[in-house]
């Protein structure tokens, strides 16, 4: 949603709010899959490249949160 919602001009607080509590959500999800991947147990299941998702969904709604004008 983050990246979907796009502001209309200067003026469109609504759009900008929108974007910024996709990003939140984002990084708030991101933050816990990365707590749930980072257990011991998971990573034996899983391997370690499951850190990816969660890290570049993180990086991606950062970026996009730190570009909303």
């Amino acid at each position: 949603m983050a990246l979907a919602i796009r502001p209309s001009g200067t003026w469109d607080d609504d759009a900008r709010a929108g974007i910024v509590l996709a990003c939140a959500l984002t990084l708030a999800t991101s933050a816990l899959a990365l707590l749930i991947t980072v257990a011991p147990s998971v990573r034996r299941a899983m391997g370690p490249w499951w850190l990816a998702p969660p890290l570049i969904l993180g990086v991606v709604a950062a970026v996009r949160w730190a570009l909303v004008d």
